[in-house]
């Protein structure tokens, strides 16, 4: 063997025992259970294979609109003061469909510049109309409306993505759902309490802490709460449900109501992490620490309110109501009836943020791992009949020459098992058949290299010269075909699903191998083959 071909078969072994490894890694037992567990740990199984839950949801992005505009009333509002504009009401007429719409009654036409003049400076993502009997409609621009909705969509999906990656979920697949606006697809492999997911991804988790204006004092209904101040509700405040919590025995065992101002001294924004703990008597609570903003805001809240009382409020429900004794910086704790579970869920949503508006499921679906198992069978039963068929064919169609696309097709295989080890890639039912795909695609390759390698020796040229003919003519027409199909895989990849992703991923993974084994390898066993044959011997094709 000449030199040539020893750093070439060298460059061929040790690619091998590559991706080799990237297949199987160090099996722990080189049994064959052991072995396929190892594959199995290196490469994912996607829900299809594994099992596991699949949900369709919908944000409810007017929510995230309603919270933005509630906002600008409050900002409008202290504008109005500010440059003393009388108005006779501000109200949102349509805060369901049209949560984007405000509308002011009863401005002074005098007044109408210096109205303007706020709309411009406090709201400018609002544009302002005037109407009959001195109204003024005050809307939300339409990009800046189609921007938050979108902005609300994004949120989710990142969210969402936290709280599951903490849960330990593999593999998880969350983005948008293209075939619905503002939707998100959710694939959970593996996952074996779909139930206790949904209720961590569908919790917005918004921690709020605000003043209690009546201390610790719970009422027994919301009726209750407004005739403790003659039916009439203090500014800026409102009546919130809440826990029944310690010794009010009135509203022990059922829901209270108190009045909670509505400005918030901190909120889950403020906050830099959470973690499950227990009190001195043992009970599980949570302990948050705030970020150094949110430290400083809380600091200035609690010292100027010594003596007065605060409220835990979590989704808009009163948890706790403590009296401030002391200044409090960046350090709480939310205590409740909580058990260790609730404790530890409660926390992870705290970490991973609030979500930026609701969500509603539209579908789903759950995969059982048997029909997974039965798909796994099918699949590889379907490749390895597919590949035993092209690996005889070639053997009978192109006699000794066969032998030489079989060993490369068997080392395409390997290369991208390992390509898709190394890489993490997910394996699905769509990416068996991407792999299946990827075998008739170098057998095309080696059909190209091998017709036109017959067609040079009935020209009369010599084995090694027909050889050499064969793999330069055919080169152009190899890459040609494989670059448009990895760019069509590129689209599958990008704009594709969680299934398409995988059949994109191991069409692109195989293609790539594929350019390396059926020119590269396959021209060193051809090259390997002439240096043992005699001047003018007939080549076996």
């Amino acid at each position: 063997m000449n030199k040539n071909l020893r750093w070439k078969l060298a460059v061929v072994v040790g690619i091998l025992l590559v991706f080799l490894f990237g297949v199987f890694g160090i099996p722990k037992d080189w049994s064959g259970r052991g072995m396929l567990a190892a594959i199995t740990d290196r490469i994912h199984l996607g829900l299809d294979l594994k099992g596991g839950t699949h949900l369709i949801l919908q944000v409810q992005v007017n929510d995230a609109v309603n919270v933005d505009s509630d906002n600008a009333v409050a900002r409008l509002k202290e504008g109005l003061r500010t440059h003393k504009i009388n108005y006779a009401d501000i109200t949102k007429p349509d805060p369901v469909n049209h949560p984007e719409t405000i509308v002011v009654k009863g401005v002074p036409p005098e007044q109408t510049t210096d109205f303007k003049s706020i709309i411009s400076d406090r709201l400018p993502e609002y544009d302002a109309t005037s109407g009959a009997e001195n109204s003024w409609t005050v809307s939300m621009k339409g990009q800046n409306l189609a921007d938050l909705k979108d902005h609300a969509v994004t949120q989710a999906i990142e969210t969402i993505r936290n709280r599951i990656d903490q849960l330990g979920v593999s593999e998880p697949y969350v983005a948008p759902h293209g075939l619905g606006k503002y939707q998100i697809l959710v694939q959970l492999p593996g996952v074996d309490d779909p139930a206790r997911v949904k209720e961590i991804m569908q919790s917005t988790a918004m921690l709020e802490i605000k003043q209690s204006i009546d201390g610790q004092a719970a009422y027994p209904s919301e009726q209750a709460a407004l005739q403790a101040h003659g039916g009439v509700l203090p500014e800026d405040t409102v009546v919130m449900p809440g826990k029944s919590i310690g010794s009010r025995r009135d509203t022990e065992g059922g829901e209270a109501w108190y009045i909670i101002s509505r400005a918030s001294a901190v909120t889950g924004r403020d906050l830099r992490t959470a973690e499950p703990g227990t009190d001195e008597n043992g009970q599980p609570d949570v302990r948050f620490i705030l970020t150094g903003e949110g430290g400083r805001k809380f600091r200035a809240f609690t010292s100027a309110h010594v003596g007065d009382s605060l409220a835990v409020v979590l989704d808009n429900k009163v948890q706790e109501v403590a009296v401030i004794k002391d200044t409090i910086s960046e350090n709480g704790v939310i205590s409740g009836r909580f058990t260790q579970q609730e404790t530890q869920d409660l926390a992870m949503t705290l970490r991973s943020g609030a979500l930026p508006a609701g969500i509603k499921y539209l579908e789903e679906r759950t995969v059982g791992p048997s029909l997974g198992a039965d798909s796994i069978r099918s699949g590889i039963q379907a490749a390895t009949v597919g590949m035993l068929a092209v690996l005889i064919f070639m053997l009978i169609y192109y006699r000794w020459a066969g032998v030489n696309a079989d060993i490369a097709l068997i080392l395409n295989l390997v290369i991208l098992l390992g390509f898709m080890g190394y890489f993490g890639a997910v394996l699905t039912l769509p990416g068996i058949a991407g792999v299946i795909l990827t075998v008739g695609m170098g057998v095309d390759s080696n059909v190209l290299i091998f017709e036109r390698i017959r067609e040079e020796l009935r020209n009369g040229k010599t084995p090694p010269s027909a050889v050499e003919q064969g793999f330069s003519h055919a080169w152009v027409t190899i890459v040609d075909t494989h670059v448009t199909t990895i760019v069509s895989a590129a689209i599958l990849f990008l704009f594709g699903t969680g299934p398409v992703k995988g059949f994109a991923t191991t069409l692109v993974f195989g293609l790539l191998a594929n350019l390396f084994t059926a020119v590269f390898v396959s021209r060193m066993i051809f090259d390997w083959v002439l240096s043992r044959k005699q001047r003018g011997e007939a080549l076996s094709i």
